[in-house]
């Protein structure tokens, strides 16, 4: 079994959230195939501290990123996850 990345989900963890996320593949639209990365994204700058601007390339372009979780939180979907 390999170590988990700091900050990041694991594949429980993974599981029990995917389906609470808008832009599952059972959604009319565009899927979410890099829901967690983004997810891992969010996780990464909240649990560090850092600023959205020292994300880490992996998880994607930071203001694309920011915005996604922008609108997200306006949609509510951060509230039905918690």
């Amino acid at each position: 079994m390999s170590r988990p990345i700091r900050y990041e989900l694991t594949d429980h963890q993974w599981k029990r959230l995917e389906g609470l996320l808008p832009g599952k593949a059972s959604d009319p639209g565009r899927s979410g195939a890099d829901n967690r990365a983004f997810v891992n994204g969010v996780l990464w700058v909240l649990r560090s501290g850092a600023r959205w601007s020292d994300l880490p390339q992996r998880y994607g372009k930071y203001k694309t990123v920011h915005k996604r979780f922008t609108r997200w939180a306006a949609a509510g979907v951060w509230e039905r996850v918690f």
